[in-house]
């Protein structure tokens, strides 16, 4: 028998989770446990997505705090409305 690193959590779903869950693996012909790892899979996977982007707004905050430079929210906008034009424009330098 081969081993595995999974370890089992158990986790307590009303009838209508189950259900729901149920109904969902019989439609993608798929087995619940399969279901079930899936959004977990998925959920983690936006979670750490988001705490990476909310360290890096941090991150950046911190350094606008520590060096003040910044492109103003006109400056950008005129750079992204050029994007895939005939006169694109290059990214607004930063400034104080």
């Amino acid at each position: 028998m081969p081993t595995t690193n999974a370890k089992t959590f158990s986790v307590k779903l009303d009838n209508e989770m189950r259900a729901r869950i149920e109904h969902v693996a019989e439609a993608r012909h798929r087995s619940p446990h399969w279901v079930m790892r899936e959004a977990i899979q998925q959920y983690i996977d936006r979670e750490m997505k988001r705490e990476a982007f909310l360290q890096d707004a941090q991150k950046a905050w911190e350094e606008f705090r520590e060096t003040g430079l910044h492109a103003t929210a006109d400056e950008v906008e005129t750079w992204l409305s050029s994007w895939g034009t005939d006169n694109e424009l290059p990214a607004p330098a930063c400034h104080k």
